[in-house]
């Protein structure tokens, strides 16, 4: 008798330490993250980059891509059509937590779901297109690391006419579909007067006028080039550098990868940095945490580059006080 009960206790065990194991394995199944670029290529080099701060800082968090988590990577590399394809692929996919890049692909998401937690990079002004209902406590499903404040308009012209004492004309390459270029050339207009520069505006959406509104621009002398961070202008950010160079316009930029590869000023915030920040808030949220409790993060740092290599190409002659205000110098 008493080896029954000992073999029915056995039994029983065994029993429930089978039914356990769905639990455990459930348990043990890697956490999934999506991640969506759609401002890159694949192959370009500022993508990889930013792939790369992203995957280290989260592993130093304790996650190991093909271990704990699975990461899904989409690229679309400008094409907003792509992005649209991907973003519905992505959310399919039912990942824990999605990781985007640029305002058109967050704002395809956000239609598409209201539960898979999103955290964002380069975008915008996210209040002000609507992805979140303030900075400080963001709500719903998205969170992230914002771009460019408003101001940044009025700070490019600024910075571009101190380089370039004698602009009296500035053209604006900008999307009128994207609320926060708006914004940016609305504040480069406001203080234009006062530097004595003339803005034109040149609208990224037909993309076919591009060459020939830069072309007739460039016709008359004194011109500058402030190329406002877009879709089009960071997947094509080599034409753009190509553009100014052809036209021979003294240009400023928004990132520091414009000026190493060629363009003339730039100046920014790191956002190869904003992709070491999302892995924290992704971690955090793989931890337990809501991304509408976690603030949308506003750049505190920035930073001027300086390509003389460029200045000198343009037969330009920059005063010799500014370069020594730049963060880095390019000769």
């Amino acid at each position: 008798m008493a080896s029954y009960i000992g073999r029915r206790k056995l039994l029983a065990t065994l029993g429930g330490a089978a039914a356990a194991w769905p639990l455990a394995v459930r348990a043990q199944q890697p956490r999934r993250v999506g991640v969506l670029i759609s401002l890159y290529a694949q192959t370009d080099r500022e993508g990889q980059a930013s792939i790369a701060a992203f995957l280290d800082t989260f592993q130093r968090l304790g996650w190991v891509d093909g271990r704990n988590v699975r990461i899904e990577y989409r690229w679309s590399g400008g094409d907003a059509e792509r992005a649209k394809n991907a973003a519905a692929e992505l959310v399919r996919s039912a990942p824990d937590a999605i990781v985007v890049a640029g305002s058109p692909a967050l704002a395809e998401l956000q239609r598409l779901t209201s539960t898979a937690p999103i955290v964002f990079t380069q975008v915008g002004d996210p209040v002000a297109a609507g992805y979140v209902a303030n900075l400080a406590r963001p709500g719903g499903n998205v969170t992230g690391f914002q771009a460019f404040e408003p101001a940044m308009g009025g700070k490019w012209l600024g910075v571009l006419k101190e380089a370039v004492p004698n602009l009296s004309r500035a053209a604006v390459l900008f999307g009128s579909n994207s609320p926060p270029n708006v914004a940016y050339l609305r504040t480069a207009e406001a203080v234009a007067p006062s530097l004595g520069v003339a803005l034109t505006p040149v609208d990224l959406v037909d993309s076919g006028a591009i060459e020939r509104a830069v072309a007739d621009f460039a016709s008359q002398p004194d011109g500058g080039l402030i190329v406002i961070p877009q879709l089009y202008t960071l997947a094509n950010r080599g034409s753009m550098i190509i553009l100014a160079a052809r036209h021979r316009l003294p240009a400023i930029y928004p990132f520091r990868i414009f000026a190493a590869e060629g363009g003339l000023l730039s100046y920014g915030f790191d956002q190869i940095d904003s992709w070491r920040g999302a892995a924290t808030y992704v971690d955090r949220i793989l931890r337990g945490e809501k991304p509408g409790d976690l603030p949308v993060q506003t750049p505190t740092k920035f930073e001027l580059v300086v390509n003389l290599k460029t200045a000198r190409a343009l037969g330009l002659s920059v005063p010799p006080a500014f370069p020594l205000r730049a963060d880095e110098v390019i000769e």
